[in-house]
């Protein structure tokens, strides 16, 4: 263990951690800097890098907060991020030497939020079981519905038949689009300002920002009739999901099945992933799902996985010790 050491993140790294997110088995391109890195100026970052004999071999985007270490909480999803040929054995003496190094630092608690496994490139749940060997707490766990390719069900749902061909019937279309800013200020913004009264996370300027860095992963799809905008959403692309945000739409496109619409056509044009994710169906910290809205996504097929967080009593970094009969 004493040719591994841990260290804090500085901008001086960005390139060496880019490139080994781009090539980690975990990660997606949320974990990129450039994206991170877009809210600088609402977290103190904290982000760890660790090597093996001056290579690096894991990263764990992050933040701090007093005597707490959160898993970026800027981020949807985060977690642990190791190499493609990282095996079990190191993954321990990675986690156990992180735990170490938190604990030298005054860092009581690391709150981990996982990565889930749909956007896995190789099998890579080592992380999940040396937090149970070290008594992490389950906090918090939402369920995200999903549709598995392979195994993709068919529309059974009347009323999202019903929708799909109020909206052929009417004529609309949906665009692959470069407008974010009718859409968040037309549809996005007045929806969630009536309905939960709070903005978007992301603001309109931001999500072009984001959109401007990662063009080939953050798409906007829109549905029209003729000139106007009825409804729409915001697709984040990795290799192996397609997943869904800001969903919304508004009273015309709701008469006139603009969303059934819309999924029954999103839903065809990602089936080169392996995955198409419609989101959290949440609230209340995890503790209430919203029935209407899980009905929905299973209208279409989706089915539910867990997106576990975690927290982690640093000075229990002791009973990795003992992992191995």
């Amino acid at each position: 263990m004493k040719d591994y050491e841990v260290i804090k993140y500085e901008a001086s790294h960005k390139n060496a951690w880019d490139e080994f997110i781009k090539n980690a088995k975990n990660a997606t391109f949320l974990f990129e800097r450039d994206f991170m890195d877009y809210h600088a100026d609402r977290f103190t970052d904290h982000s760890l890098m660790v090597f093996k004999k001056g290579k690096l071999v894991a990263v764990l985007p992050a933040n701090i907060q007093e005597n707490t270490l959160h898993s970026h909480q800027g981020l949807t999803y985060g977690g642990l991020v190791l190499g493609k040929r990282t095996n079990f054995e190191e993954t321990v003496i990675i986690f156990t030497r992180i735990l170490k190094f938190l604990e030298s630092q005054g860092v009581t608690t690391l709150n981990l939020k996982l990565l889930p496994n749909i956007y896995h490139l190789l099998p890579s749940d080592e992380i999940a079981h040396l937090l149970f060997v070290v008594n992490a707490k389950l906090t918090r766990r939402d369920i995200s519905s999903t549709i598995f390719y392979d195994e993709r069900l068919a529309i059974k749902s009347s009323n999202r038949k019903r929708g799909i061909k109020r909206g052929i019937k009417n004529g609309l279309e949906v665009r692959e689009d470069s407008d974010f800013e009718k859409y968040w200020d037309d549809i996005l913004v007045p929806n969630l300002n009536q309905t939960h009264g709070k903005d978007p996370v992301h603001s309109v300027a931001e999500i072009e920002l984001l959109h401007s860095r990662f063009p080939k992963n953050i798409k906007q799809f829109n549905v029209y009739k003729d000139a106007e905008i009825l409804a729409g959403v915001t697709v984040f692309e990795t290799p192996t999901v397609a997943h869904c945000q800001y969903i919304s739409s508004n009273t015309l496109g709701r008469n006139l099945g603009a969303l059934d619409f819309l999924f029954d056509f999103l839903i065809d044009h990602y089936s080169n992933k392996r995955y198409f994710d419609f989101g959290i169906s949440n609230e209340a910290q995890g503790r209430k799902v919203n029935k209407g809205l899980i009905h929905w996504k299973e209208a279409f097929g989706g089915r539910s996985i867990a997106h576990d967080f975690y927290e982690v009593d640093t000075a229990q970094h002791h009973l990795l010790n003992d992992i191995y009969l």
